[in-house]
């Protein structure tokens, strides 16, 4: 461990503009380095080039290409021009979350010298099966990445059990595990609105909520079907999706044809708001399988609303017995649902919450600053207290 202030710079793909777990995790740990006595330097592709001194440190970004039918994406492709930027920035140490197009940075990091951990955000495999590669075709391809991954970069830091696996199994001893986390202080169960709920669902509906990017890997149509098993149960019920991508017009279509009472909102700015949208809900569904945190579902849970994750996910190592898991249909995830719903309201909104709450932003702060070597030089000042009402 180094007692001095460290440069640690940052590097992103596949961040997009305005929300998603990937984005809320690198504000958070940046605004926890900051915190802590260190200098983050953040890296991700935009529009234009900009250079921004904010919350989470400062924030370069490099004009990058949309990647096309991924509703946003942009990634850094001018090599370069990047590796330009790491070489004045002259970092102490570097951290990457993008294990394909940036992995030529663990190459960089050696020639300078410079200590560098690549963060896995998804589990390989399970994102090539999610695009419709065969499991054992997917899991060769998914081994042949992590060997070359592990091998490039000094540390690979994995954020659950569920994340490591893959690489364990290709015998990688250059592992740390470190924890996401969730603001406590804005996701809470006060921000639950009886009126904001009647918007959405009569009083004997049962509210689904499902927070997630529209795109394939993260098998949002899963939702709709749950839905629809639900119904034909003879369960009332509604679901509210909030998130855009290009599966969107899709869903929106398939919700029309088989009159299924969803309401799509699309990107939801504001994160109060959002999160008083999680607090309504009876149940948050998420169906991603290649999930390896679920930063949209600790969310949920930490606003008091249990949560219904696929069991081929990281999720169920995250959500414990405070929530419920289905194998991956629709007759499973309306099962889970009923699971839940058969607890009683308080019950499954305490332990929704407790579960939450050990998950703080801190502890994962801390813990990736160990996978650097770099300690807690200061520390934030204190907190506002708890909202009246938070449990």
């Amino acid at each position: 461990m180094t007692g001095q202030p460290l440069r640690i710079v940052r590097l992103a793909n596949f961040v997009t503009p305005a929300s998603g777990g990937l984005r809320t995790a690198l504000r958070e740990l940046g605004r926890g380095f900051r915190a802590a006595g260190h200098e983050p330097v953040l890296i991700v592709p935009g529009e234009r080039h900009t250079d921004r001194d904010t919350e989470q440190g400062r924030v370069v970004t490099l004009p990058g290409p949309l990647l096309p039918g991924t509703g946003g994406y942009r990634v850094l492709t001018d090599r370069r021009r990047v590796a330009a930027l790491l070489a004045e920035l002259a970092p102490d140490r570097l951290e990457v979350s993008d294990r394909t197009t940036l992995r030529w940075t663990g190459r960089w990091a050696r020639r300078a010298r410079v200590p560098a951990v690549m963060v896995s955000h998804e589990t390989a495999d399970g994102v090539l099966r999610t695009w419709g590669l065969p499991e054992h075709l997917a899991r060769r391809a998914a081994d042949s990445l992590n060997t070359r991954t592990a091998h490039a970069y000094a540390r690979v830091v994995c954020t659950t059990a569920f994340a490591e696996r893959e690489f364990v199994r290709i015998g990688a001893r250059n592992v740390v595990r470190a924890p996401l986390g969730v603001d406590l202080m804005e996701r809470h169960p006060a921000l639950r609105d009886p009126g904001l709920r009647a918007h959405y669902a009569r009083g004997d509906e049962v509210l689904l909520v499902m927070a997630s990017r529209l795109s394939v890997e993260k098998r949002p149509g899963a939702a709709l079907d749950a839905l629809e098993a639900l119904l034909r149960r003879g369960r009332r019920a509604a679901l509210v999706v909030a998130g855009d991508g290009p599966l969107r017009a899709r869903l929106e279509q398939r919700a029309r044809d088989r009159g299924l009472p969803v309401s799509f909102l699309g990107h939801v700015r504001d994160r109060a708001a959002l999160g008083a949208l999680q607090a309504c809900a009876d149940v948050c569904l998420a169906p991603g399988p290649a999930e390896t945190f679920g930063l949209a579902a600790l969310e949920a849970m930490a606003c008091g609303t249990p949560v219904v994750a696929s069991a081929a996910s990281a999720l169920p190592e995250i959500i414990g017995s405070a929530g419920a898991i289905a194998a991956g249909g629709a007759e499973t995830f309306a099962d889970a649902v009923e699971l839940l719903l058969e607890r009683g309201e308080r019950e499954r909104r305490d332990a929704a919450r407790a579960r939450a709450e050990c998950f703080g932003w801190g502890a994962a702060v801390e813990a990736f600053l160990a996978a650097h070597d770099a300690e807690v030089l200061g520390r934030p000042g204190p907190r506002p207290a708890v909202p009246q009402g938070v449990a």
